[in-house]
This record gives structure tokens, sequence and C-alpha cells, in this order.
């Protein structure tokens, strides 16, 4: 087992002869699919069945082409965001697939006019397969530009929401943080919040702060730019308002996410309950600080080696599946995973599936506590989830984002009730408070970052938010989230600045698919234990149907029903019980 992950797999290095081939290989899949597009558009009664054939087929070849060159572009750049070298490769291949964006519009629009697709793919077990994906294409072609307005806004996306999003990436990454008489990153200061002492916390969090102005101005530019982008775009489309077209985008109702968000806030006060009780343990007053939240409390003094880490989630999960304690054994043996923080190392966790290869990699910052081997679970689960999404074709393995969390979310469920069960006194309490803290983060603090997105996208149309403007409305989120749970003179004005998913100019809202997650995934996982190993193929199953099947069709091979609040209060009755419990023991 290594500290860092190994990419070799895909390339060895910038100089691999196979990065060299596969950029050439690009280009000529960018010239076959632009040249089938204009022979597809100068047909007047093509061969409709034989064009979709030839489209998918050359379409495989060329996401598997291209995501091999970005994964390994991506995930270099994550472990290195100063490196000039992967910057200006990252740049040329984007470049390259700028090319394509016309080609690809004029493909989508010659399906959308191919009437009864029905008609095409019966008795074409190819065509078949990627059914949802051909019908969606027809569903959104509304929303596309002319063939010229659409390589325009691609080639322009790379010098605009694009370039905006990657400084983010580099200035959060390298900001300097005094602390301590010395210099750190914004990840190393971070992974303080959860320090036993208080003292610490509060210098972190005043550290953390005092670091913010150094970019906030830069960053506000970014954030402003990014949104006014998809706010255009969004218009162009003829999308009623970002938050529609990421819902329609990602196949998800509006109804599931107003029953969602409507059911958080009608269990929102439990949630402050939890916050106050809190509190009192740790002798603060009625109300939390911002540095506080993480703040252990109980004693879980254990600490985990990167080996114990191993060890403790292949027995815990061994149980519930073996493929995931298998593939969880292959992350450790064959480094997928990088572990250690530092200078350079983007902060957070993420998992990213390789397609071409059908694993996956993850990095974190590791610091060897348990909620390090919680975040481990989590982002495994990303990677079991890519496991049994892998088995479609290449199309056919992007699930959109509110399932997207909800393996990792089962998986954190699975290792943190599985530890409260058999956790007693002090020990219990720290479990209970680490879970509690975590779903306390998908449900209030989620809730702030989904009404901070959402004013962002409402004011920018108008006016260009400065920095001050931005700490008020998240100051204004964390208000009516956290209500009477957190201490108001202890908040976090710049969490603005720190998330990444603000700066995404192709995914906008990232933050209620956390919610959804943790919800989803504890309904779930209620269902497991009441049917035990019966359930575990239909959530193989599940998992597998994502890339296929909408959010509610997802859900229904569950036998639940999204759509209506009653699914979600169940959830959240489940997380009130916890509470209860919590506030007992703290009694």
């Amino acid at each position: 087992m290594t500290n860092e992950w190994s990419l070799d797999v895909l390339y060895s290095g910038l100089d691999d002869p196979k990065f060299a081939a596969d950029q050439e290989k690009l280009d000529g899949l960018i010239d076959r699919l632009i040249a089938l597009a204009n022979e597809w558009a100068a047909q007047d009664y093509p061969d409709v069945t034989e064009m979709l054939k030839r489209m998918v087929t050359l379409r495989e070849e060329l996401e598997l082409t291209a995501s091999t060159l970005m994964e390994y572009l991506m995930l270099s750049q994550s472990v290195d965001t100063t490196n000039a070298q992967l910057s200006s490769a990252i740049g040329v291949i984007e470049a390259k697939l700028a090319r394509v964006s016309k080609a690809s519009v004029m493909l989508d629009k010659r399906v959308a006019a191919s009437g009864d697709l029905d008609e095409y793919i019966a008795g074409v077990p190819l065509l078949k397969e990627y059914e949802f994906y051909l019908k969606n294409i027809q569903k959104s072609a509304s929303h596309m530009l002319s063939d010229d307005a659409e390589e325009m806004a691609a080639q322009m996306n790379l010098t605009g929401g694009s370039a905006w999003s990657k400084l983010s990436d580099f200035l959060t990454s390298t900001v300097p943080v005094s602390y301590d008489g010395r210099t750190v990153n914004l990840s190393e200061i971070r992974n303080l919040s959860s320090n036993p002492d208080r003292a610490v916390r509060q210098a972190a969090y005043e550290a953390e702060l005092a670091a913010y102005p150094k970019i906030a101005d830069s960053m506000a530019f970014a954030l402003n730019n990014i949104k006014s982008q998809v706010m255009m775009l969004c218009r162009k489309r003829g999308y009623a308002s970002p938050l529609d077209m990421t819902l329609e985008q990602s196949n998800m109702k509006r109804e599931t996410l107003d029953a969602m968000l409507g059911a958080m806030r009608e269990y929102m006060p439990k949630f402050h309950e939890y916050m106050q009780a809190k509190a009192k343990i740790l002798g603060v007053g009625d109300a939390l600080a911002w540095f506080d939240l993480n703040a252990p409390v109980g004693k879980n003094s254990r600490t985990f080696t990167k080996e114990e880490a191993r060890e403790y989630l292949i027995n815990s999960f061994s149980a519930f599946s073996p493929d995931m304690a298998e593939m969880m054994n292959r992350a450790f043996e064959e480094s997928w995973i990088d572990f250690d923080p530092h200078a350079g190392k983007v902060g957070g966790a993420f998992c990213s599936g390789l397609m071409a290869v059908k694993e996956s990699r993850v990095l974190t910052n590791f610091d060897g506590s348990f909620d390090s081997v919680d975040t481990l679970a989590h982002e495994l689960g990303h990677a079991y989830h890519n496991l049994h999404t892998c088995e479609h074709r290449p199309l056919n393995q992007d699930y959109c984002m509110q399932v997207a969390e909800t393996a990792s979310t089962f998986n954190e469920t699975h290792i943190m009730l599985k530890a409260i069960a058999e956790a007693q006194g002090e020990e219990k309490m720290a479990l209970l408070d680490s879970f509690l803290g975590n779903t306390n983060q998908v449900i209030c603090d989620i809730y702030s970052r989904f009404l901070f997105e959402s004013a962002v996208f409402d004011r920018c149309q108008d006016q260009f938010l400065m920095a001050d403007d931005l700490k008020e409305i998240m100051l204004n989120a964390q208000k009516e989230a956290y209500g009477s749970g957190l201490n108001p003179e202890y908040l976090h004005p710049y969490m603005w600045v720190c998330k990444s998913h603000y700066y995404s100019e192709n995914l906008s809202f990232y933050n209620f698919p956390y919610a959804f997650g943790a919800l989803f995934a504890m309904g779930l996982y209620t269902q497991y234990r009441k049917e035990g190993q019966e359930f575990v193929p239909k959530y193989q199953k599940l998992l597998n149907a994502t890339p296929v099947h909408t959010v509610e069709e997802v859900a229904a091979m569950a036998g639940i029903d999204i759509t209506g609040k009653e699914f979600w209060e169940e959830s959240l009755q489940s997380f009130a019980q916890l509470i209860d419990e919590f506030v007992a023991l703290a009694k």
C-alpha cells in the first residue's frame, strides 16, 4: 500500500508515447464525427438506423479516448495545482473537444428530428441499449442553440466559465494561511475544525477567515462571471431558470425537490435542538459557534493508521457484500487512493471513475481520525457505484448528480450506525455526534448553500456582487438554515469561497444532491435492516440502473415514491430519533 495513487494504468507521464498517440487518435475521431454530422445533414432521406449506429459507435470511441486523457490530466492536477505543464495540456485537450461541439449539436438535432425512435431502435441491440440516451437527446433538443452558436459557446467557455473555474481552484489551493507562526494551506487549517482544544479550533477559524480577503475579490469575479454565463445560456436555451435547467438535465421532477426541501424545513428545528444540546455539553452557551460545529464530544480518541483504516473498512463491509469488501481491498492494494494533504493539493475529498479501465481513484486528506475513515467509506461508496455502472456501454455510464451521493452516503450510514450500535457511554456519544454532525451539514448547511446559490442567481442578473455582497448573502442563508442552533456572532461569511461546487460552469446547484443522498440512503438502509441480504441484489440493481432511468424510476425500483413528502419525512424521523438519543445521553 502506498500513500499516493498511481495513474500508470492510464499513462506514465506527459512524455508517455501513449499520451501523444491518444491525442492524435482524439483528433482523428473528432474529424470523423464532424464528417458524419455533415454527411447526415446533407441527406434528405438517410437510413436513420444506420446513422444512429454509426453515431453512437463513434461517440463511444471518442468518449473513451477523451475521458482517459482528461481523467489523467485532471487527477494529476488535483495533487499538483501549480504545475504549468498540466494546465497547458488540459487547455490543449479542451480546445480539441471544443471543435466537436457544432457537430454534436448537428447530430443531436438530426436525432431529435428523426420522429419515432422506437421504429429505428427495434431489433437493433446496440440502439436498444441506448434507448434512454437517445430519447434524452430528443427531449432536450428544444433547448439547443443554432449549430454555429453552440460552437461559439463552447469555444468562448474556454476563456470564460472554464477559465474562471480553474482560477478558483488555483486560488483556494495556494492561498497561504498564517497560523501559529507558520504558513499552512486551507486543507490543513480546515482539518483543525475537529481539534478537541477549543482554543485551537477558534485560532484556526480566525486564521482561515483572515486568509480569505487575500483572494475574496478574485473569487467574487470568478463567481459572478460563471453565474452570469450560466444565466445567459439558460435564457438562450429557453429554460425558466438555472434550477429548472439543472432538474431537467438530471432527470428529476421539481415536485420531488419541493417535497424533499419541504420536509427538511419541517425538521430543521430538530437539528437546531441537536446543536443546542451539543453547545450545552461543550459549555459554550445555548448555541454553537461555527468553530464548535465539528468539536468532538464524548470520548472517541481512537486514531487509525492507513493500514488500520483498510482493515476496519473491509471488516465492516464484508457482511454487507463481498464484492464491496473486495473492491475496497483493491483500492488500498492497487494504489487507488491519494491520502496525505500537502501544498498544491486540492482540499476535501472526491472519487473519480476511470472509464477505460473500470477502476476509480480517490483523493482524500487523511488525518487518522475516525472522520477520515468515514470519508474513505464515503468516497469508496462512489467507487462501488462506479463498479456497478461500468457494466454499461460508455455513453451509458454517467448518472445524474441527485443519485451520485446515494452509494457514498449509504456507506457512511452503514459504517456509522454499525459503530454506534456497538459502542457504549462516551464512545457512543462521540459516534452519535459525528454522525449527526455530518447529517447536520447535509441538512442545515446544504440548505444554506441552496439558499445562497438561489440568491446569487437572482441578484447577479441586475448587479455585480462584490465580496461584501456575497458575504452578506451567505450570512443570511446561514442564519435561516441554522436558526437558533448557531451563535450569529460566529458564522462563516466566506463559505462561498471554499466550496468548489459553486464554481462549475456546467453544473449548478450541486448542493441539494447531498441532502437527497443522505435521506435516500437512510430510507434504503432502513429497508436493508428489514430485509437483510435479500436487499443487497436490489440495491446493486438500483445502482446499476441510475444512468439509464429517471431519479423517480430508480427510487420506484426500491418501492419508494419520492414525489411526496412521506418518504422524506420517514427518513428525517430516523435522524430525529438519533437526535433524541443524543439529547438523552447529553443529559
